[in-house]
C-alpha cells in the first residue's frame, strides 16, 4: 500500500480517537472509550508501517502537524471552541511546514 495512504490512515485514526476523548468522560463511558483505544492503536499501527519508507522525523512531523490542525478545526465545528488570530496563524505555519516537507524536501524520499 502507498506510504502516504498509510500515513493518512494513521492521521485519520488519531484524529477520530482524539476527537472522541471528551466523550469518554474520564473513560467512564464504554463506547467512546473503545473508539479512543481502537483509534490510537490503529494510529500507531499505521504510523509504524510508514516508517519502512518515510523517515521517522518526517512521518511524525506530518502526522502530528496535520493532526493538530484537524483537531483544532473539529473543536471549532463541534465543541464551540474559538480560535484567535495567533492560533490561526500558528496552524497556518504548521500546515505550511507539512507542505514544505512533503513537496520540497528530499528527506521524504528513501
Amino acid at each position: 500500500m502507498n506510504r502516504w495512504i498509510l500515513l493518512s490512515l494513521a492521521i485519520l485514526s488519531e484524529v477520530v480517537a482524539t476527537s472522541s476523548l471528551k466523550s469518554t468522560e474520564g473513560f467512564t463511558r464504554l463506547w467512546p472509550s473503545m473508539i479512543v483505544l481502537i483509534g490510537y492503536c490503529a494510529a500507531f499501527y499505521f504510523l509504524s508501517l510508514t516508517l519502512d519508507t518515510i523517515p521517522i522525523g518526517v512521518a511524525y512531523a506530518v502526522w502530528s502537524g496535520i493532526g493538530v490542525a484537524a483537531i483544532a478545526l473539529i473543536s471549532v465545528m463541534f465543541f464551540d471552541q474559538r480560535l484567535d488570530t495567533p492560533a490561526l496563524v500558528g496552524m497556518g505555519l504548521i500546515i505550511a511546514g507539512v507542505v514544505v516537507l512533503r513537496v520540497f524536501s528530499n528527506a521524504t524520499i528513501e
